[in-house]
């Protein structure tokens, strides 16, 4: 039977096997069908770390020196955004919250000033008689 009348997710999984030699030598080895590891691939995705033993030694290899490669990048990153960051700003912004929040204080001690200075009244107690 060739490759382009099979279902596309088992043309999909037989590219994945090919990504994963050692999973075709386990199968040889054991002398077990592929329908477990198919189910499991469905399931569980190509992405699930499970699938990192069938790898090549060169293929995990590289595929942690990209991780590398973009932590790397990823760092570089953010020092390049926090060289563009001017603290001269920040601290002009700074200074202006400041002033914003002394003029809030001064306000809220003005208002606490009036209010002890207004009177207070007293109510009489209101009796509620039964008629």
């Amino acid at each position: 039977m060739s490759d382009t009348n099979l279902h596309p997710s088992i043309q999909a999984f037989r590219q994945f096997v090919q990504q994963h030699p050692k999973l075709i030598q386990e199968v040889r080895q054991k002398q077990t069908g592929w329908q477990p590891y198919y189910e499991k691939w469905v399931l569980l995705g190509e992405e699930d770390p499970s699938w990192q033993t069938y790898k090549e030694k060169e293929q995990m290899e590289q595929a942690e020196s990209e991780s590398q490669e973009m932590g790397k990048e990823m760092f570089n990153k953010v020092v390049g955004m926090a060289s563009q960051f001017d603290l001269q700003k920040l601290q002009g912004h700074i200074h202006q919250l400041n002033g914003a929040l002394e003029n809030i204080k001064q306000l809220i001690g003005q208002y606490q000033g009036v209010k002890q200075q207004l009177p207070t009244k007293k109510k009489a107690p209101t009796f509620f008689h039964r008629d």
